[in-house]
């Protein structure tokens, strides 16, 4: 299969709280388990539902203990069993000093697993 992603992906461990925008209901805050994280996505998982296309505000909490604060736009959605769902998402509103951390984090990793 061909890599269609911008950036490449890297594993995270860390947790996210995300706030539903634009919707009628009161705001909820949500934990996610990262699976992946570059400088223009994310791939989680999550037992709650989200809606593709919906947009979510973020707190992602990276390597260094710093939190990052970013917008999400929800792009695909997949089923993994009877109560986890697999999201995969873009960053549409990072402030590009964020973005950069991101990708020191990724250049850094690509160095040691090229040594």
């Amino acid at each position: 299969m061909d890599e269609k992603r911008r950036s490449n992906r890297r594993e995270l461990s860390s947790k996210l709280i995300v706030k539903r925008l634009g919707g009628n209901s009161a705001d909820e805050e949500v934990n996610i388990d990262i699976a992946d994280v570059s400088k223009t996505g994310i791939g989680f998982t999550s037992a709650k539902v989200l809606e593709i296309g919906a947009v979510y505000e973020a707190y992602l909490r990276i390597w260094t203990q710093e939190v990052l604060h970013a917008f999400l736009e929800i792009v695909r959605i997949e089923k993994k069993d009877a109560s986890t769902y697999s999201y995969g998402a873009i960053f549409i509103g990072m402030p590009e000093i964020d973005a950069a951390k991101i990708e020191v984090y990724d250049m850094v990793e690509s160095l040691h697993e090229n040594s």
